[in-house]
């Protein structure tokens, strides 16, 4: 019987000194908070830490707002430039949470400044830009993590884990689909990820790459898309909207399964409405990002019997489930927030150990892989016909 954790939670391992690890943030908005707070829990959430963070630096370009962030995350000091960080010698990890159009040089020049990179996804606003920012990162030798944080959520790790051990025997079907409402009101203004320049693509870089790798990661690569795109605003309160709203795309995967990834920002009702389900020759399993603690497992010929045959729901909160030694009781739920703790606990412990990122982090090849996914299914809304998906390695050019 595995422990329940009321025996254990209050008992912490003897730990002498805690090597530093400085942290540069670039963004001070959305994912500079979720990173920041997951640095803080990082210290008395995993104890021992394989690294100290110290949080040393936040850059933005107000300097109001981010004095402010600097102030309120605990960082010692703020910069408005990018270079600030890459410059300062306190600085060993560059964490890039700015806007997509900041992804690229800001985090290869750190690399090749010897700074360990994460990188908020999408890696590059298109497939080339990622190849080249993975080709300028993989050389220097760095640790460098790709931020595909639903890879880090107990019941997506356990579903891993099943797959892996062959559970679902011979993989069938993926369906994946990643819905918001936040842009379905036309009143709604522009703002950047509308922008081309700026984000790549709408709803697909956005949200659809979420699905793509996860897609990835529990199924296997992609081979060849067919996909459609629509944008439903063309012209707000700011500006002109050139990138799409909602993609559809139907896969085909190397291992032969077929699949569909959906995602849209135009559905009223769905809030953060990420979810998918595999079907195998041995049973099925389904989640949903919303009731993000639960796993939904059906499992041929395992009891109860055929009269009682169906989905049930495995509440993933057990000592010995994924990540759960550093939690609480079970049954007693975490949130979306924690999975960017594990996720950075994850890169610590690589760091500090010099171990792979991969394959349970997304590296920068995964981040780029994502990518040209998502240019396939460009081309194929392009141009009506199935798109073949080829991959470079990181030391091709052009």
């Amino acid at each position: 019987m595995s422990d329940v954790g009321f025996v254990t939670m209050g008992s912490s391992a003897s730990a002498g000194d805690i090597p530093e690890i400085g942290v540069g943030m670039l963004g001070y908005a959305f994912m500079g908070k979720a990173h920041s707070n997951a640095y803080h829990k990082i210290r008395y959430m995993t104890w021992p830490p394989p690294l100290m963070p110290r949080l040393v630096t936040i850059c933005g370009r107000n300097e109001q707002a981010v004095a402010e962030a600097a102030r309120r995350y605990g960082y010692e000091s703020y910069a408005t430039d990018w270079r600030a960080l890459v410059d300062d010698d306190r600085v060993q990890l560059f964490d890039n949470g700015g806007p997509n159009d900041l992804h690229a040089e800001p985090t290869a020049t750190a690399a090749e400044a010897g700074k360990h990179v994460v990188c908020e996804k999408p890696l590059g606003r298109t497939a080339a830009e990622s190849h080249e920012l993975w080709r300028r990162v993989d050389r220097t030798g760095v640790k460098h993590l790709c931020a595909f944080n639903y890879r880090f959520v107990p019941a997506i790790r356990l579903a891993r884990e099943m797959l892996e051990a062959g559970e679902l025997g011979e993989i069938y079907h993926f369906r994946g689909r990643y819905l918001q409402e936040w842009i379905a009101d036309p009143s709604f203004p522009m703002v950047w990820r509308l922008d081309r320049a700026v984000a790549g693509s709408g709803a697909l870089g956005d949200l659809g790459a979420h699905v793509i790798d996860l897609a990835r990661y529990l199924v296997g690569d992609v081979t060849s898309v067919m996909g459609m795109t629509r944008t439903f605003v063309e012209d707000r309160d700011g500006g002109h909207v050139d990138v799409d709203d909602a993609v559809e795309a139907v896969v085909e995967f190397e291992n032969g399964a077929v699949g569909t990834i959906e995602a849209s920002r135009f559905c009223p009702g769905r809030k953060n409405g990420m979810a998918f389900e595999i079907n195998g020759s041995k049973g099925s399993i389904a989640f949903e990002l919303e009731r993000m603690n639960e796993l939904q497992v059906n499992l041929t010929g395992s009891t109860p019997g055929a009269r009682a045959q169906g989905f049930r729901t495995v509440l993933v909160s057990e000592a010995d489930h994924p990540f759960w030694q550093h939690w609480w009781p079970h049954g007693h739920i975490i949130g979306w927030e924690h999975t960017f703790v594990h996720e950075l606990h994850h890169l610590l412990s690589c760091i500090a150990n010099d171990t792979p990122v991969g394959p349970h982090g997304a590296t920068f090849e995964d981040g780029y892989r994502t990518a040209e996914i998502c240019d396939a299914i460009l081309r194929s809304a392009e141009s009506g016909r199935r798109e073949a998906v080829a991959y470079r390695a990181s030391d091709e050019v052009g």
